[in-house]
């Protein structure tokens, strides 16, 4: 394991390591005023559902269209992500402007994942329908935007993440491999 929390490169070579970037919207912790929990939340799924060597580039920003749209163009473009979460700042509130700043960067909205994850959602919270939680890409990145409790953040990974090995091969970006007892991934190719 490295010190992020993502598993060191294997025999394949660094150009085969899948990146996956965790980015943690928030005015607080940003500022250093308490701890994040939620982009440990993600990285602690990911230990889990995924089997093949991969490395996380974590980024905390506050809370606004713009900062998020330039951390997930860092992400995106610099960084080589692959996958990019992002989590909080999905809600109706004022400075939650996280949709805001994603759609201003993807170039292609993914509707399903926001649709399964408030219906996930509901199963468990029925305020799971203030949620505005989307998905979409960006060249060869998948970013998905996820609430930012981290209860809420696994409900949603364990919904959409049997998509997202096989989204990740239809645009270009590096394979995956889950672990098949924690996450079924569709390859309906496989």
């Amino acid at each position: 394991m490295s010190p992020d929390g993502g598993r060191l490169e294997g025999a394949a070579g660094p150009e085969s390591l899948a990146r996956i970037g965790v980015l943690v919207v928030s005015d607080r912790a940003s500022a250093g005023i308490y701890e994040d929990r939620s982009g440990t939340a993600i990285g602690d799924f990911l230990k889990k559902a995924i089997r093949s060597d991969w490395t996380v580039i974590s980024r905390i920003v506050p809370d606004g269209a713009e900062s998020v749209a330039g951390a997930l163009i860092d992400l995106s473009d610099h960084e080589g992500c692959d996958l990019v979460l992002t989590t909080g700042g999905t809600g109706p509130a004022p400075r939650d402007l996280t949709p805001e700043g994603t759609r201003m960067v993807i170039g292609r909205e993914l509707a399903g994942f926001g649709e399964l994850m408030r219906r996930a959602s509901l199963d468990h919270v029925p305020t799971a329908i203030l949620s505005r939680q989307l998905a979409g890409t960006r060249n060869r990145s998948l970013i998905v935007n996820l609430p930012g409790r981290p209860a809420a953040i696994d409900v949603c990974l364990n919904a959409v993440f049997p998509a997202i090995p096989y989204c990740l091969e239809l645009i270009g970006a590096r394979r995956i491999e889950v672990n098949s007892d924690v996450c079924m991934a569709f390859r309906p190719n496989d």
